[in-house]
């Protein structure tokens, strides 16, 4: 649930930036039949040039060697890490303009609806970058992107298999290497930051030093040229992460500054404009929330009365208390006694490797969607150096050219400093009925199942372009819409708990876009924040502060889970009229993952029944 742009790791962006078992994925609908060659020459040049301007980045892609056309000589990606410092700056806003321009001439009266689809997704990607090189800037601001970038960077390499692990982990020695120079660029290009980044940052960077001084060197074998390579490089990055540290407290924290973590309304709806390629607004997208907010709670206490007269057979039905006291009241004893069941705090990923097999069985009960037959999930422990933003779980999709490659559901343990009242907070909002929607989200159906769609895209460059430019509102709303549907087709044989969890869960998708759009836009206080989502939403005191801290961390990644939800629901609505009878779900949904995550929008030119 916890993803930044799909919890496919996109933080380094800006520097790019049986229903049917064994199922083969059809991919007439998206083969290049009747394609433009010189938009898929153009397009497959921009792709692989972006992906040789970000090293990192390309090992997230799978891009693992680049032959230089002028010297013939052959470059490991995946041993180098991108230029941050000023020059790498303009290198981007450089790229980025010149391609504007060369796409922007194409005639796409030309183009076919699959490539039209393509052109879309890079004409916007593009324009995101330039808002980001050339107004936003978060680069000058955002130390957080930094510390992210290099625990990516190392971090990748280790969790692939497109090498023997020797040569791998050299690639991440020669990246530890480079940390020095990548942090000293940093430092050229930081002018000013806020509090929450800084604070941020410097815990983030205790999870790289963690990853440098005990992962990294754990892997290492003894004796072997590796780790004298690791004894060579090791010291002087870990010393210049340390430095990187004091220099946010000490200096670049005490800037005078007129900049905050709100982003403010210019540049939030031109950046909300280009992630959730849609023509809502935020202001459409806001009063929606806040209309449903009030739907959802008399939803919930609909559910709750009768369970409440079960669970308080000693309570009165409170009707001396005013209505929204009453509503609060009941929901709130409810969720109370709901949230009773949940694991202990060493055994959540235990708890979570459980629920999948069941799950998965009713995924093929009901013929709800393709499942995958690369059978290539693993459950880890979420990375120390993104647990700042994976507070909870996430999902790290393989590489979109090595599909075969180990995707991983990432779950976030209760580290050993938290108190036991903080703990017990965390766990009983992820009580066991809100655990299995976490996985349904993060794994099946939802990303897991999404992605392992996407990966049989063809060709092989509409498969990447996709991957890396993904439409955010499609894929956070697929695992939202996707959550829905199972709750629908019954899942837990319509346990009344498990339903009640999902319209809390709705709650909180809800306030996610309340709280982004007014603490971005219209200032919304902390205090305002807290009392919406512990007294509106029902989240515990430990969840609401966790969210309050994302929610200024980020900007318009909240409110894509609503508006794709949104979207999607829209979308099957209007299929299923277009089909009548003859729809079918399953059909459905492997038709519209097919394609990968495109905008709602151009999906439903492509899939949409004449």
């Amino acid at each position: 649930m916890m993803k930044l742009r799909s919890v496919v790791i996109c933080v380094c962006l800006l520097f790019l930036t049986s229903a049917l078992q064994a199922r083969k994925v059809s991919k007439e609908s998206n083969q290049a039949i009747g394609s433009n060659p010189d938009f898929s020459k153009a397009a497959d040049q921009f792709m692989k040039a972006s992906l040789v301007l970000s090293p990192v980045n390309a090992s997230q892609a799978g891009f693992h060697k680049y032959t230089d056309p002028k010297t013939g000589k052959t470059i490991e990606l995946d041993a180098l890490l991108d230029d941050l410092g000023p020059k790498g700056v303009e290198a981007q806003r450089n790229f980025y303009t010149q391609w504007q321009k060369r796409f922007r001439q194409f005639n796409r009266a030309s183009l076919n609806k699959e490539d039209n689809a393509d052109w879309q997704l890079i004409d916007d990607q593009i324009a995101y970058n330039l808002l980001e090189l050339d107004r936003i800037q978060s680069y000058r601001h955002n130390p957080t992107m930094y510390v992210e970038f290099i625990g990516n960077a190392l971090f990748l390499p280790m969790s692939q298999n497109y090498a023997v692990a020797d040569v791998r982990m050299g690639h991440v020695l020669a990246r530890i290497g480079e940390i020095p120079r990548a942090l000293q660029q940093a430092k050229q290009v930081l002018v000013d930051t806020d509090p929450i980044y800084t604070s941020t940052a410097v815990d983030e960077n205790e999870g790289n030093i963690d990853l440098i001084e005990h992962t990294v060197k754990e892997q290492i074998p003894a004796g072997s040229a590796l780790e004298k390579q690791y004894q060579l490089v090791a010291p002087p990055a870990v010393q210049a992460l340390k430095e990187f540290s004091e220099w946010l407290q000490n200096d670049l924290a005490k800037r005078p500054t007129n900049r905050t973590w709100r982003l403010g309304k210019e540049f939030y709806d031109a950046k909300f404009k280009l992630v959730m390629e849609t023509p809502v607004t935020p202001e459409e997208i806001l009063q929606k929330a806040e209309q449903q907010m009030t739907a959802v709670r008399a939803e919930m206490l609909t559910l709750a009365e009768p369970m409440h007269k079960q669970m308080y057979p000693d309570h009165t039905e409170h009707n001396d208390l005013p209505a929204t006291e009453r509503q609060n009241l009941i929901i709130s004893e409810v969720l109370a006694k709901i949230s009773d069941d949940h694991v202990q705090r060493d055994q959540l990923m235990d708890h979570i490797k459980g629920d999948l097999a069941g799950i998965t069985q009713f995924i093929r009960e009901k013929n709800i969607v393709g499942l995958s037959d690369r059978d290539n999930l693993k459950v880890v422990a979420t990375p120390l150096f993104l647990r700042g933003i994976y507070s909870v779980a996430g999902f790290h999709n393989p590489p979109p050219l090595e599909p075969t490659a180990e995707a991983q559901y990432w779950v976030t343990p209760i580290d050993k400093s938290v108190s036991d009242k903080m703990a017990e907070s965390k766990l009983r909002e992820y009580n066991n009925y809100a655990l299995k929607w976490l996985t349904i989200h993060e794994a099946l159906p939802g990303h897991y199942i999404q992605f392992e769609h996407a990966d049989n895209v063809q060709p092989e460059t509409r498969r990447l372009l996709r991957a890396l430019f993904g439409n955010g509102a499609y894929i956070e709303g697929w695992a939202e819409y996707i959550a829905q549907v199972m709750m629908d087709e019954g899942f837990l044989n319509n346990d009344p708990k498990f339903r009640m969890v999902m319209r809390k869960i709705r709650l909180r998708v809800l306030s996610n876009t309340i709280l982004d759009v007014r603490m971005q836009t219209m200032n919304m206080t902390d205090q305002q924040a807290m009392d919406l989502m512990t007294k509106q939403a029902f989240q515990t005191q430990a969840e609401a502060e966790g969210k309050l801290r994302r929610a200024k961390l980020s900007s318009v990644q909240l409110p894509t889970y609503f508006v794709g939800l949104n979207d999607w629901l829209q979308l099957r609505k209007d299929y299923q009229a277009k089909m009548g009878p003859n729809f079918q779900l399953a059909e459905f949904h492997n038709k519209a993952l097919d394609e990968g995550p495109l905008p709602i929008m151009l999906l439903r030119g492509i899939i949409m029944p004449h």
